[in-house]
């Protein structure tokens, strides 16, 4: 009983400790979510789809500049440094169609790192392709959950969107990722704001063409001359995964672009 009456304080100092505990993760999470909402109650929440005017002429190309001001404003990034010679290939998957296993071989033995925003579909159904993407050094970026436009939604539900994904590649890979490409190019100034919070930087893209139609692919050859047409320094190039013919012409379009002098950058080595 004497024993009993001894541990019972501890007991009680113990609850208390993780009851603080408990109710001080509470407020710090309210707190978060209410600067949040509060960042973004007086931001420009419309709607902006990206889209460029490529120049086929190796010059940068026009991505809008009011665009990209709002984007790079708030830690996006679309076009690297004019003066450097060095593109940044990037791939959307929502899925997998059959080609990303050829795709990683390709980049393996040209040694090319690149970035794969998947969304949580792949990342549930594609785990050991995901995690031979992280052991061979590409970067894993977040394409959201359920790919929905960001613009569409609330603050609270950009965070479920995004976060939820987070913690789903953490918790199966241990992996943190740091990117974010927005579902359909569609964005705003709120978006970028809500996800900024997150800490994730918004990656766009001053390349990219109709190559995602898998009942519609483009010829191989005319894919290809218009890829190496339009390449140019700074380049954060958008191919889709579920291309067949991208995964064909991807060999050669690397090796071709090597031999013009441009270097294949990992987005961790990106330059303004």
């Amino acid at each position: 009983m004497r024993n009993m009456i001894k541990k019972q304080p501890v007991r009680n100092i113990m609850i208390m400790v993780l009851l603080i505990a408990i109710l001080s993760f509470t407020i710090i999470q309210n707190q978060q979510e209410k600067l949040i909402n509060t960042n973004v109650g007086t931001v420009n929440t419309k709607k902006i789809e990206w889209g460029i005017k490529r120049n086929d002429n190796h010059e940068q190309p026009d991505v809008g500049s009011e665009n990209r001001k709002v984007l790079e404003e708030n830690n996006g990034i679309a076009l690297g440094n004019s003066e450097s010679k060095a593109i940044y290939l990037t791939f959307d998957e929502g899925y997998e169609a059959g080609y990303t296993s050829q795709i990683l071989e390709t980049l393996k033995e040209n040694d090319v790192k690149a970035t794969f925003f998947l969304t949580a579909h792949y990342i549930n159904t594609q785990e050991e392709l995901v995690k031979q993407m992280i052991d061979e050094g590409h970067i894993i970026g977040n394409h959201t959950v359920n790919h929905k436009s960001m613009p569409s939604l609330t603050a609270e539900e950009i965070k479920k969107e995004v976060m939820d994904l987070h913690q789903s590649v953490y918790e199966k890979f241990g992996y943190e990722m740091k990117y974010i490409r927005p579902p359909k190019g569609e964005f705003s100034e709120k978006t970028l704001q809500v996800t900024n919070s997150l800490g994730y930087k918004t990656v766009m893209w001053s390349f990219a063409y109709e190559d995602w139609n898998e009942e519609k692919q483009p010829d191989e050859e005319k894919a290809k001359e218009k890829i190496l047409k339009n390449l140019h320094n700074g380049e954060i190039m958008l191919l889709h995964g579920n291309s067949k013919t991208n995964t064909d012409i991807l060999d050669s379009v690397i090796k071709e672009a090597k031999n013009m002098g441009y270097e294949f950058k990992s987005l961790d080595e990106f330059e303004m």
